[in-house]
């Protein structure tokens, strides 16, 4: 597994969802608000307690995990 020292999992925070530091920012969220097509800056104006590192590492995560899993796509 890749280090990620600031992607968190405790079964007392956010049911055990991947967090960012400990805290109730899910990388679930992060990667939903990127998809969406928030800047970097904006994601970082709504939570100023995330760093840029945060979101780089969330999206790493969430990257890592994807690659991890195969899930077969119904077909066209």
């Amino acid at each position: 597994m890749p280090d990620f020292d600031r992607i968190t999992r405790d079964p007392a925070v956010m049911s055990g969802k991947p967090c960012i530091r400990g805290m109730r920012v899910t990388v679930g969220l992060v990667v939903t608000l990127v998809a969406a097509g928030h800047s970097w800056a904006e994601i970082l104006d709504l939570y100023p307690y995330l760093e840029e590192e945060d979101i780089r590492q969330a999206l790493a995560y969430a990257a890592w995990r994807v690659s991890e899993m195969e899930t077969p796509l119904p077909a066209a």
